[in-house]
């Protein structure tokens, strides 16, 4: 019955990980949301990425306006 001794430290260590996972799962996420939002706005005052290719088509808030 020695491996009981240790259980606490187990359900612990899981716990910890589970916990440290999650947390950083939803940084990620609110920072991607965040970015996308960023990159947005600087795209509708004209501001475009070096490495994107001169689209002709219009971009996604152009097309929202001609509508």
């Amino acid at each position: 019955m020695e491996h009981i001794d240790h259980l606490p430290f187990i359900v612990a260590s899981y716990a910890a990980a589970f916990a440290v996972v999650g947390a950083l799962i939803v940084w990620v996420t609110l920072d991607y949301r965040v970015q996308r939002r960023t990159l947005a706005r600087l795209e509708s005052r004209g501001v475009t990425r070096r490495s994107a290719a001169m689209r002709s088509e219009p971009t996604m808030q152009q097309a929202k306006e001609e509508v």
